[in-house]
């Protein structure tokens, strides 16, 4: 396990706050939670006594909140002065992999959206629609799905019979189909139930490539988050191997 050393440059409390742009309160919640490495103390008064590695440690989990979400961030941070440095490189590859798959999943979605919405649906019949139980294994989801979907408003089906049993129109498939592709993508059920609305209304193929835009840029934003943290992050694992 690695020893932290720093430079002998001291700050307090709201010096670290003001070089990392967080509260005096939050730097203290980060070394509370082995964020920051603990600090050590005057002898007189018992005052913290901070160093760069805990601004860098900060910064470095500021950045990496935003690319990975505060619960990773704090665990690749908190390892970085607990773990040996592979772990740590470890944790920082998984990272980068999740964006990748999501990035891939996302132009997966992207062309399947643009084939699903410019389908054109002509000559309805009675018979063309599906039970809950065929459209599950022709999407490859559990009955339970759809119907969560249905109570969400994402894929809405007709009720054909006093018991209310569920049947799926051509075009109410083809929503399940979109909410399908949407939902592998990352999309969560809020921000597709009104994007699913607006598809029924009409504005199907512009609304679409506006939600999946929207995803790029978001993971676009946390894959230079990772990248904003690097500089931190290595330097705090230099001093971890000094």
């Amino acid at each position: 396990m690695p020893t932290l050393k720093s430079s002998s440059t001291h700050m307090r409390t709201i010096d670290v706050a003001r070089r990392a742009g967080y509260s005096v309160q939050q730097i203290r919640n980060l070394e509370r939670d082995g964020v920051l490495p603990p600090a050590t103390r005057t002898t007189t008064g018992g005052y913290r006594i901070y160093r760069d590695i805990h601004v860098q440690s900060a910064l470095a989990y500021r950045a990496l909140a935003v690319g990975t979400g505060p619960v990773q961030a704090r665990r690749i941070v908190r390892a970085v002065h607990e773990c040996p440095i592979p772990e740590v490189l470890a944790l920082l590859d998984a990272a980068h992999a999740r964006l990748d798959r999501e990035r891939t999943d996302l132009e997966l979605a992207k062309e399947a959206a643009a084939a699903i919405s410019a389908e054109l649906i002509e000559d309805v019949r009675r018979s063309d629609a599906m039970s809950v139980s065929e459209l599950a294994a022709a999407l490859g989801v559990r009955p339970s799905t759809l119907r969560h979907w249905d109570a969400e408003g994402l894929a809405v089906p007709d009720r054909v019979s006093p018991r209310g049993t569920r049947r799926y129109s051509p075009a109410q498939t083809r929503d399940a189909r979109i909410v399908h592709q949407l939902r592998g993508a990352g999309y969560r059920v809020e921000a597709l139930r009104a994007l699913m609305r607006g598809l029924r209304n009409g504005r199907r193929s512009e609304d679409v490539r506006a939600a999946l835009a929207a995803r790029d840029a978001s993971i676009a934003a946390r894959s230079r988050a990772l990248l904003d943290a690097a500089v931190p992050l290595s330097r705090v694992l230099t001093a971890a191997q000094a």
